[in-house]
């Protein structure tokens, strides 16, 4: 497939000032044969391999854990986004995250252990190494010989990773460090042979990144604590590590020298994007599960499926999975045609990787927060489907609802995530990588204009949200250059106006990304053809204005006074009011019918 050119990719971010035409969005009904290949075989093997074994992953199983992740070895889902030369099959960032999805539905416990080891534990590597370190190390992890681990977290350093004390001691010879210290909450301790390791050299200001090995007969000064006892993710191995001078070559540093942090920051934007798509089947099977119960259980003498409470349920989860899906699958073509056209202007595979993904940095918190969320919402509303049903280990709701728990916490809080995106945006307009200035300015020179009482034409397919997208922008931009112009540097210290920020942000990414697929998806197969979806991305959008409206009212009022105030609550109600509001009661009757229908999420 051709390289688009640099003009026709929207920058990290540029979503927001830049329209976007549907016919640039990749979806997944535009998977490749190969690629439609390798989900079915990914999901196939998780029928086998992984589904059946349920209840002996949730009984802390944690040899069968590392059993069928030898099993993803041989299949060669372990090397999906390896470079050929070192082993791997050298597929493209969508066929990454592709794999990632189809796998990770089975048990949160497989994959947990899945995404540390492809990810954090050979990313790093694989993006920072030497040659002569990914010709040694990383054909052994993407066969599946070794797997590997990532050692961050300390007792005294969660989300503030830089703040490690474990240490690294240079040996009087030069040729060697000395690692001493502890780390905590590591996936896949208790059966990796080669570990990531975060360690500070002196007084350094930012901690530097070692390749440490670990062979259970030579332990070289580690010893592992106990297996952690979690409340999901129950036979993914985690553990505490201790380094008590253990020796590593200096020829086994990753990048430089007070590089690690970057490292760690950089491997956990692509954690991001991987830990949204690793919780989008986990959506379609628990919705998929909670239908065909709902489509056998009777009361009253009727199937609880005609109930409209429960018919409530399943759209909302059908419309929250649809969304989740396409933004997801629209950021990952956005990062690998980035990394193509870097890789076209005479980029290495390292840089153009490295700079793609960092590139789409704002999108990766968005879909991590969003998915993340939604997935735990499904399962809830799987269990209160269920009923009683649902609170007992003898179904499947409640496992599915321990292991989404973790989604929120792991690869940054959604709390410090929601603060990155607005974060990082506002960094990327100071830098002049997203024009904010001037599209905030003509809003603010819109409030103070007579607004038109002209009634516009609506009679297209999605006329008037693509419209009501728009006004949600210029509500992000009044809000944000508001809060800019307010506090200026100081912004980032008041935390609730970020998080109400980045809430209007992610409804203004997902919500588009819903109907830009779906205006694709129609033009293409008809409307007719795409009613239910039709129906899920105008839902989808409903909810997302109801949130844009409440988080803007809590921002302004939380920097604004007056006039200033006044003038931007009237500019909010202008920007979130419809002029045909969506029958929002048919909406959901229709997308429930056809779940109902199909029995399983059918889109």
């Amino acid at each position: 497939m051709e390289a688009k050119k640099d003009k026709d990719i929207l920058r990290g971010g540029q979503f927001l000032v830049k329209e976007t035409n549907c016919a640039d969005v990749f979806t997944p009904e535009d998977f490749s044969e190969e690629q439609t290949m390798m989900k079915e075989s990914v999901k196939e093997f998780n029928d086998r391999e992984i589904i059946p074994h349920k209840n002996r992953f949730e009984a802390k199983d944690f040899a069968l854990t590392e059993e069928v992740m030898k099993k993803a070895g041989d299949m060669g889902f372990l090397s999906v986004a390896v470079p050929e030369e070192y082993g791997g099959m050298g597929m493209g960032f969508v066929s990454t995250v592709l794999t990632c999805d189809y796998i990770s539905s089975g048990t949160g416990s497989f994959s947990t252990a899945f995404g540390a080891h492809t990810g954090i534990g050979t990313m790093p590597i694989t993006l920072y190494g030497t040659d002569e370190q990914k010709q040694k190390y990383v054909p052994k992890l993407a066969s599946g010989e070794w797997f590997g681990a990532y050692c961050l977290t300390e007792p005294g350093a969660g989300s503030d990773a830089n703040s490690g004390k474990t240490t690294a001691t240079l040996s009087d010879d030069g040729k060697s460090y000395k690692i001493n210290g502890q780390k905590m909450w590591i996936s896949n301790a208790g059966f990796c042979r080669l570990m990531i390791v975060f360690a500070r050299i002196e007084d350094d200001k930012n901690i530097t990144g070692f390749i440490v090995e670990y062979d259970k007969e030579n332990p070289n000064g580690i010893t592992l604590g106990e297996e952690e006892h979690k409340l999901g993710i129950r036979a993914s191995s985690t553990r505490q590590v201790f380094f008590s001078d253990t020796v590593v070559s200096t020829e086994n540093m990753l990048a430089g020298r007070g590089e690690g942090f970057k490292i760690a920051m950089n491997a956990l934007n692509v954690g991001r994007i991987k830990l949204a798509a690793a919780c989008l089947d986990s959506q379609r099977r628990i919705l998929t599960t909670a239908v065909t119960y709902a489509n056998e259980r009777k009361q009253f003498n009727t199937r609880i499926s005609d109930f409209g409470a429960i018919k409530v349920k399943l759209a909302e989860m059908a419309a929250s999975a649809y969304a989740g899906e396409s933004a997801t699958y629209r950021a990952s073509k956005n990062i690998e045609d980035r990394i193509a056209m870097r890789q076209a202007a005479g980029n290495s595979h390292q840089e153009a990787e490295l700079k793609g993904v960092e590139e789409y940095a704002i999108e990766c918190s968005i879909l991590k927060v969003a998915v993340s969320e939604d997935v735990q919402n499904a399962a809830d509303e799987g269990i209160q489907i269920f009923g009683g049903m649902g609170f007992s280990e003898e179904t499947p709701m409640e496992a599915a609802w321990r292991d989404a728990r973790i989604a929120r916490i792991y690869e940054g809080t959604n709390e410090i995530n929601r603060m990155l995106a607005v974060g990082m945006l506002v960094k990327k307009a100071m830098k002049g990588h997203v024009d904010l200035l001037g599209p905030a300015q003509k809003v603010q020179d819109e409030l103070m204009g007579i607004p038109s009482f002209d009634t516009p034409d609506y009679s297209e397919l999605f006329s008037e949200e693509k419209e009501m997208i728009k006004k949600l922008k210029k509500t992000f931009l009044m809000v944000a250059g508001g809060a800019v112009q307010k506090f200026g540097p100081d912004l980032e210290a008041h935390q609730q106006l970020l998080i109400a920020a980045a809430d209007i942000l992610i409804e203004i990414y997902m919500a588009e990304s819903a109907i830009l697929r779906t205006e694709k998806n129609a033009k293409r197969f008809g409307e007719d053809a795409q009613s239910a979806q039709i129906a899920m991305a105008k839902l989808y959008l409903y909810h997302a204005v109801d949130i844009v409206e409440e988080k803007g009212k809590e921002s302004i009022i939380s920097f604004a006074e007056g006039d200033e105030q006044r003038m931007m609550l009237m500019g909010l109600k202008r920007f979130t009011k419809y002029a045909n509001y969506p029958d929002i009661v048919d909406l959901r009757k229709e997308i429930a019918e056809k779940v109902k229908e199909e029995e399983k999420y059918c889109f």
